[in-house]
């Protein structure tokens, strides 16, 4: 008999250890027909192809969601590395969404949320701007300087060559 899967990390859904991510679909997978391979270990709740918003066809993954975690596992163990319409599966316990902002990302934030740090960053910004242009103008004075030290020189080098013939 098959070890258990064990759950070590958190997932999608409303309860973390039934949401499972189907991955290899290939491309004519459907709901209907994914939600068909995965009916036998259990009762689903839910499942979800996200769509490619540009072509319109799903992008080669999905996620299934069971009612019962006991039915997730047994699911893994068996549809984990099977073939669906010539396609090796990868099965496993979906990750919780993360979108930029944490845990619970920017979509669970209010719009002003993030304004501190973002003035915080534009001055860090303008004052390194600043810096660098003061920089600029210190290194044209310096070029300008030693321009005008080499000139007088040089005439001076001149005559002395001169002299010397």
């Amino acid at each position: 008999m098959a070890a258990s899967t064990l759950v070590a990390v958190g997932g999608k859904g409303s309860n973390p250890k039934t949401a499972l991510y189907v991955g290899g679909l290939e491309e004519t997978v459907n709901d209907a027909t994914l939600h068909a391979a995965f009916l036998p270990f259990g009762e689903i709740k839910e499942v979800n192809i996200p769509l490619d918003h540009a072509t319109g066809t799903h992008r080669g993954f999905g996620f299934v969601e069971y009612e019962e975690k006991e039915d997730a596992a047994a699911a893994i163990d068996n549809m984990h590395n099977a073939e669906l319409f010539g396609r090796v599966l990868k099965v496993n316990y979906a990750q919780p969404m993360k979108i930029k902002g944490g845990d619970k990302g920017w979509s669970h934030l209010p719009v002003w949320a993030d304004t501190d740090r973002y003035i915080e960053e534009m001055d860090a910004e303008n004052e390194l701007s600043a810096y660098d242009k003061e920089q600029q103008k210190l290194k044209a004075k310096e070029a300008a300087g030693k321009e005008g030290a080499e000139e007088p020189a040089a005439p001076a080098a001149a005559a002395a060559a001169s002299e010397a013939s």
